[in-house]
């Protein structure tokens, strides 16, 4: 009886094993086809920046670069091979990437159809002009764990490019106060370099722009001097908190409120000229951002007290009539924060007909907003012109106006190619390449 019992418990297993296979295939496979079949429906078959190119010559299809995103079910495995399903809301964590077992994965920028701008960079983090390197956003690293260990690394390239101290002369100078100029700034406090770091603001760089309490890591980083961080999830105020006490632990001295005008080659040095005075330094590395000059409508009025870039104190605007001009998960967080507040009338202005770059917690969100009434969209509609009670736009085709008293533009930053150029730094546009 115990062998017939055992005989019949391994056939069970046999059988089921292979069949919950099959089922949890079928099902990953068709979640995967409708989600690509949607992103064709809408028009969302474009990934907005560094995205997961995978070669079919080498997938094997072992999904294991699905569970690996921390957003979600980005990639699938469609006829055996993996796919980019929901391109738009890929933003380039690189774990796919890393957790592929037969190196299928590459990360890229742009699309055969849509360039982006990058300065050049080469392997060690350094531009085409020898003595000046970028970590961080402005190279199109945009996420704050991999911003974080690409300021560590370019430090480590720095420390080995210079060969003894000058007198009167820095080693290096991290222009900007951000993940990846504070790790890059750790780094070189322990390995014992002569540093300046600069930022025009504050710590914290480019995340101080975000709205309060907004979500801003969704992924473990190591900063140097200071260890692992452990935590998957933190919001802005937790993580400058964090940065302010690493800081205040090690000593790090930061130079907020220097904004640096002009970097130029001296008798093979670099002087960095800014508001304050200048410095002397073997080495430059920029960490300042993409986002450091953001983009405009190019409408009339904009240049007013009522139009704003940036969204830090949702409380301040209750009572009013708001209008949000943007599609990202910038403009939305802001819509969403804005409509929490007592008597806020939030009108968002999008020139698509569909939201197709924002996290799926922030879809859910405007959607559940939207259905409550909490905020207006006007989808395919643009700002033309702003003005001091109300705003014109155009829909369709129509013009029309609506009441108010702020405008709140999140349509992306412009990158400083004027600052960069001034220094030789080349700009390339980038076509689905790395």
């Amino acid at each position: 009886m115990l062998e017939t019992a055992i005989y019949g418990a391994t056939a069970t297993a046999a059988i089921g094993i292979p069949l919950l296979y099959i089922y949890l295939e079928k099902r990953r496979t068709r979640r995967a086809r409708e989600r690509w079949r949607s992103a064709e429906e809408r028009g969302l078959t474009e990934p907005v920046n560094l995205h997961p190119v995978i070669d079919p010559t080498r997938c094997i299809g072992t999904a294991a670069c699905i569970p690996s995103c921390p957003e979600g079910e980005i990639l699938g495995v469609l006829d055996g091979r993996a796919k980019l399903v929901s391109p738009s809301k890929c933003i380039g964590h690189g774990a796919c990437e890393a957790n592929c077992p037969v190196g299928a994965i590459s990360l890229v920028f742009g699309t055969e159809r849509r360039g982006v701008d990058i300065p050049y960079v080469n392997d060690h983090f350094e531009t085409n002009v020898e003595g000046i390197y970028i970590a961080g956003e402005l190279g199109g690293m945009g996420l704050i764990r991999n911003a974080v260990a690409q300021g560590r690394e370019a430090m480590e390239y720095i420390r080995g490019s210079i060969s003894r101290p000058q007198p009167g002369v820095l080693d290096v100078a991290v222009v900007g106060a951000g993940p990846a100029g504070l790790s890059a700034s750790l780094q070189a406090q322990a390995d014992k370099l002569n540093c300046v770091t600069l930022d025009q603001d504050d710590i914290g760089g480019t995340i101080l722009s975000y709205p309060r309490k907004k979500l801003v890591m969704t992924h473990p980083m190591d900063i140097p001097q200071y260890g692992k961080v452990k935590v998957r999830e933190i919001i802005k105020e937790d993580l400058l908190d964090l940065w302010n006490q690493i800081i205040d632990q090690t000593g790090l001295k930061v130079r907020t409120g220097e904004r640096v005008e002009t970097i130029t080659r001296v008798n093979g040095h670099f002087r960095i000229s800014t508001v304050s005075g200048e410095h002397l330094a073997q080495r430059v590395l920029l960490a300042i951002g993409r986002r450091g000059t953001p983009r405009k409508l190019g409408v009339p009025g904009e240049v007013s007290s009522k139009v704003t870039y940036r969204m830090l104190e949702p409380e301040q605007y209750k009572g009013n009539d708001v209008l949000v001009v943007g599609g990202g998960d910038s403009a939305v967080e802001a819509a969403l924060s804005l409509s929490e507040q007592p008597g806020c009338r939030v009108t968002l202005s999008y020139r698509k007909n569909v939201f197709g770059r924002i996290k799926e917690m922030n879809e859910k969100r405007i959607e559940e907003a939207i259905e409550s009434g909490r905020v207006k969209v006007l989808f395919e509609s643009v700002v033309t012109s702003i003005m001091p009670d109300k705003v014109r736009l155009e829909q369709h085709g129509k013009r029309f106006s609506v009441t108010n008293d702020y405008v709140f533009i999140f349509i992306g930053g412009v990158l400083p190619t004027n600052f960069l150029q001034g220094m030789g730094i080349s700009i390339e546009k980038k076509f689905g390449t790395r």
